[in-house]
């Protein structure tokens, strides 16, 4: 699937993952309190939900390479449980009692607990995933995507407006997508990339995943 050489491409940083978080969160201060209980974009979890979902992937990231010797062959044993049928299996929830306001200060924690992860692991470093294991950069590209595309479908959800820097996009499709379209724009061509747009002459994608095999 991937290219037997490739183009020189600017690394994906903890700055990148910092940057988006904290753009992030001041979209979704924007919105109504009474708007988090409404369906977020195309998903089947609520506006509240999704955040929480999106800060236990930020966490469990961090978690993975937390480790002395991070795991290569399964997640760290946290409990990830949902709170209701179809609700996200997540080993971090928000005190509903906080409102929204704590709420994002649970997505900004966890945010932060991956950029310093990022920011102190060594690039040698590997820790299982999913899709196969990755470095502290793959760990950054994947909490970008999370952030990027979740904060998207939030914005549908809660009627905001959400457009992520080109240059963070376009460092996170060379990185972890690098079979995506390079002649169109960064942000609408990662969110076909995860299944959530057409491009000209792409159809959306029904099954996506991606490449975070250490380059």
């Amino acid at each position: 699937m991937r290219p037997p050489t490739e183009a020189p491409r600017a690394p994906v940083t903890a700055d990148d993952l910092e940057r988006a978080v904290r753009h992030a969160v001041a979209t979704l201060r924007q919105a109504p309190a009474a708007a988090w209980e409404s369906r977020a974009g195309t998903l089947e979890w609520d506006c509240w939900e999704t955040v929480e979902h999106l800060s236990d992937d930020l966490f469990a990231y961090a978690a993975q390479l937390g480790p002395a010797a991070p795991p290569l062959t399964g997640d760290v044993p946290f409990v990830w449980e949902s709170r209701r049928p179809g609700g996200p299996a997540n080993a971090i929830h928000a005190d509903r009692a906080a409102g929204p306001d704590g709420l994002l200060q649970v997505l900004e924690a966890s945010g932060a607990l991956l950029v310093a992860m990022v920011r102190t692991k060594p690039p040698q470093v590997r820790a299982h995933h999913v899709f196969g294991a990755s470095d502290p950069e793959g760990f950054a590209a994947m909490g970008l995507v999370e952030t990027l595309v979740h904060t998207h479908d939030l914005a549908e959800g809660l009627g905001l407006d959400w457009t992520p820097p080109a240059d963070v996009c376009a460092r996170v499709l060379a990185r972890l997508f690098p079979d995506a379209p390079r002649t169109t724009d960064p942000w609408p061509t990662l969110l076909w990339s995860t299944g959530r747009a057409e491009l000209p002459d792409h159809p959306r994608l029904t099954r996506w995943r991606w490449y975070g095999a250490p380059r």
